[in-house]
């Protein structure tokens, strides 16, 4: 295939009319407070919404990140153990995206790009967000550098956001993989932090690919003021690479044989892809981020009502 034809494939690269488009599809998914029993936002581990409200909802131990502002300190006196009250969020407040178009975004074996998911999901939520009288802002970072867009409640802003996203998304190029840099991530949460204050929702849409142990510090302090979700976009070949022999792959000038049904690279690749997976789930475990999984084949709207506990179609 030729990176012309290439260019035209909505598999390969998005464009702002089918994002605008999505508009109509944002409905039946919220990331309010209040979720449905199966939402991923609920549960043990990854706990709903909450903010600095005045709705008391209840009293609990204290965990790592919470806002010491929270301390109960009568309780924790009586208890001899921290405790911190909760919250209900009852204002408007400010939801930033997190897009992430770097190189290891550019890949998918089945059906659309990585990086074609994360911008779709990327719409929809916008969409979503405005229509529940939110306002929506973003940082859309590449391997080289990230694009803010501070947060406002309009659709030209939206119309305004999604534009830059295309932008970023047609400039990813498969012969710019060789100078992609694993250590972007670092600049992008740098940015984050400048741009995320108090009480915001925080989505980040990545492969999660380039995380670090360098990067937490700054996790944990955007979970010290804000709600934190990751979108964790993956391709199921990164899973389980197939064996189908050798397999060739091209960016459209040139191609490359991968031997596929060799056991010592099929190991190495597993391994590989199997590590920065397991360590960005561990990551959201630990500050008890929700993490709502996407893969590349899957409709994304439908994607997105499934993973809030939504029945699709509703």
């Amino acid at each position: 295939m030729t990176i012309s034809t290439a260019i035209k494939d909505p598999d390969f690269y998005t464009d702002l009319e089918s994002l605008s488009r999505l508009r109509y599809k944002a409905t039946g998914f919220d990331f309010l407070p209040s979720q449905p029993i199966n939402s991923l936002l609920t549960g043990r581990h990854v706990s709903k919404l909450r903010g600095r409200g005045l709705n008391f909802e209840e009293m609990r131990h204290y965990q790592m990140g919470d806002d010491i502002r929270t301390m109960d300190w009568k309780v924790t006196m009586r208890t001899g153990k921290p405790h911190v009250k909760i919250f209900s969020e009852e204002r408007e407040r400010n939801v930033y995206l997190l897009i992430d178009q770097r190189m290891s975004m550019f890949f998918g074996s089945q059906g659309k790009m990585k990086s074609v998911v994360a911008a779709e999901l990327s719409a929809l939520i916008a969409w979503n967000v405005i229509a529940s009288t939110d306002r929506v802002g973003a940082i859309i970072f590449d391997d080289e550098s990230a694009l803010t867009v501070a947060p406002h409640r309009s659709v030209n802003h939206v119309l305004k956001l999604l534009s830059q996203l295309v932008v970023k998304n047609h400039a990813l190029h498969a012969s710019d993989s060789a100078a992609s840099k694993s250590s972007s991530f670092a600049g992008f949460f740098e940015q984050a932090q400048r741009l995320v204050k108090h009480d915001g929702l925080v989505i980040i849409i990545t492969d999660g690919y380039g995380y670090t142990a360098d990067n937490e510090d700054a996790i944990k302090k955007l979970c010290q003021h804000n709600d934190v979700i990751f979108c964790h976009v993956t391709d199921p070949l990164e899973h389980e690479l197939a064996n189908l022999g050798t397999v060739a792959f091209s960016d459209g000038a040139m191609q490359v044989a991968v031997p596929s049904d060799d056991a010592l690279f099929r190991e190495k690749f597993s391994y590989d892809v199997v590590t920065a997976i397991a360590s960005f789930a561990a990551l959201a475990r630990r500050y008890r981020i929700p993490m709502l999984k996407f893969n590349t084949i899957e409709e994304s709207d439908l994607q997105l009502r499934a993973a809030l506990g939504r029945k699709v179609g509703k």
